[in-house]
């Protein structure tokens, strides 16, 4: 079984991908020992911004092919989602675009968990919500998700795990529906 997550981020130091991270290292540990966990970084398919002009001109960047194949080849999902302006990252969106050229049901079926955080109390749950509503459209099949607000106080850096118990049950329980 193969694991994709990622922070939907292309920040070097996004507290998403270390949430998405830590989520599939709980899933793999507690439900999955057999898996096999790829942790995607968002720098590795930078694109052009995404134009129908530009691929009219140009055709599909290749990197979109990557990204689709990523999903494809995932038995399951993780994604963290990392909230610009209460919306989806420029850089996810970005890649989200050039792929859904390729295929528009993207998540191509694939059992998912749907996560987020933030520095702040809010824990981006604004684009979580987004993603709830969105994400089926394009076939992704939600199993659990949850958001997470003061992502500092409650997440150990050191450890790179949920430090409050009742937050890490309930990633637990998202989890377990995968």
């Amino acid at each position: 079984m193969k694991i994709v997550a990622f922070g939907a981020s292309n920040s070097t130091k996004s507290i998403n991908q270390q949430l998405a991270a830590h989520a599939a290292r709980v899933y793999k540990d507690e439900f999955a020992p057999e898996a096999d966990i790829e942790i995607l970084d968002l720098n590795d398919f930078e694109m052009p911004i995404f134009s129908t002009d530009r691929e009219a001109q140009s055709g599909i960047e290749p990197k979109a092919h990557e990204f689709l194949s990523k999903i494809g080849t995932a038995d399951k999902v993780i994604i963290s989602y990392a909230e610009h302006n209460g919306n989806y990252t420029a850089a996810f969106k970005n890649i989200f675009d050039w792929a859904s050229r390729i295929a528009p049901k993207v998540f191509q079926k694939k059992p998912l968990v749907a996560l987020s955080t933030s520095p702040g109390p809010g824990g981006a749950a604004s684009v979580l919500n987004l993603a709830l509503t969105s994400a089926p459209h394009f076939e992704a099949d939600i199993k659990g998700s949850l958001s997470i607000g003061s992502f500092y106080d409650v997440f150990d850096q050191e450890t790179q795990s949920l430090k409050d118990p009742e937050l890490a049950q309930k990633l637990r329980q998202a989890l377990s529906q995968l």
